[in-house]
C-alpha cells in the first residue's frame, strides 16, 4: 500500500507542488489548506505522515499539532516553516513533532526525511485506531465499533473497510480494492468487490450508519469524513508560541 500523506499549506502553489512531486514519489496525497480542515483530516488516523505548515489560517501548526498528541494521534509530523530560529525549531519539537523543515527547502532532501520518518513509524509498528464520525477501526484487534457499538465483519469484509476508512477522503477504485484486500487484480472481479461493499454498507447501516460509504458512478467508493470531526476535542490548551 502507498504511504499516505497529508500536505497542509495555505499557498496553493506550495500544496500542488509537493502533491505532484510526492506523489511521483509513489505516494498518496491529500492536501488541506489550513488549520481547522488539517486537524479534522488528521484526527482520522488515516495518513502515515503529516507536512504541516506553521502559518495556517483558522489554527496555527503548533495548535494542529499540540491537539492532535492530547488526543493520542500519534501520526509522525514534519513541521514546515520558514521560521528558522532554534527557538521556533525547539517548540515544534517539545509539542511532538518528528522533524522541522526550514523553506526553503530541498525537495530531495524533504522527501529523505518523509521517508526516514515512515521507516522509524514502521520499525515502531504505529497502527493506531481509524476514526472517522462514528466510525472506528481497531487495527490491532481487527475490531469495528460505530458509537462504541461493535460491528461484528468477516476478515474480509473488515480488510475492505480498513483500506476505505484509511483513505477517508479520497475515492477508491475498485482495481485499488482488488489490489490491496484480495491482492491481486486477477483474484477476484469487479462485482465481487461491488458484492463485499454492499455487505459492508447492509452492516454498518444496521448500527445506524447511513449513507457512510459512497458510491462515485464511474470510479469508486469514498468514506467522508465529516465536517465535525472524528474525535471530540479536549479541554482548552494553553496559549502557544507565534
Amino acid at each position: 500500500m502507498k504511504p499516505r500523506v497529508l500536505v497542509v499549506d495555505d499557498e496553493a502553489g506550495m500544496r500542488k507542488a509537493l502533491q505532484r512531486g510526492l506523489t511521483a514519489e509513489g505516494m498518496d496525497v491529500v492536501t488541506a489548506a489550513d488549520g481547522p480542515g488539517a486537524l479534522r483530516l488528521a484526527r482520522t488516523q488515516a495518513f502515515d505522515v503529516l507536512l504541516l505548515d506553521i502559518m495556517l489560517p483558522g489554527l496555527s501548526g503548533y495548535r494542529v499539532l499540540q491537539q492532535l498528541r492530547a488526543e493520542d494521534v500519534g501520526t509522525p509530523v514534519l513541521l514546515v516553516s520558514a521560521k528558522d530560529g532554534e527557538i521556533d525549531q525547539a517548540d515544534g519539537l517539545d509539542l511532538g513533532a518528528d522533524g522541522y523543515v526550514v523553506k526553503p527547502f530541498s525537495f530531495v532532501v524533504l522527501v529523505a526525511q518523509v521517508r526516514a520518518v515512515l521507516r522509524r513509524a514502521a520499525t515502531r509498528g504505529e497502527r493506531g485506531p481509524l476514526r472517522v464520525g462514528g466510525l472506528v477501526v481497531d487495527r490491532a484487534a481487527r475490531t469495528v465499533s460505530w458509537d462504541d457499538d461493535p460491528v461484528p465483519l468477516s476478515p474480509r469484509e473488515f480488510a475492505l473497510l480498513e483500506v476505505l476508512a484509511g483513505r477517508a477522503g479520497s475515492v477508491v477504485t475498485k482495481d485499488e480494492l482488488l489490489r490491496e484486500v484480495w491482492g491481486d487484480e486477477q483474484a477476484a472481479t469487479r462485482n465481487v468487490v461491488e458484492v463485499y461493499v454492499g455487505y459492508v454498507r447492509r452492516k454498518l447501516e444496521a448500527a445506524g450508519a447511513r449513507s457512510f460509504v459512497r458510491t462515485v458512478r464511474g470510479h469508486g467508493y469514498v468514506v467522508s469524513v465529516p465536517e465535525g470531526g472524528a474525535v471530540a476535542q479536549g479541554s482548552p490548551a494553553p496559549p502557544l508560541p507565534t
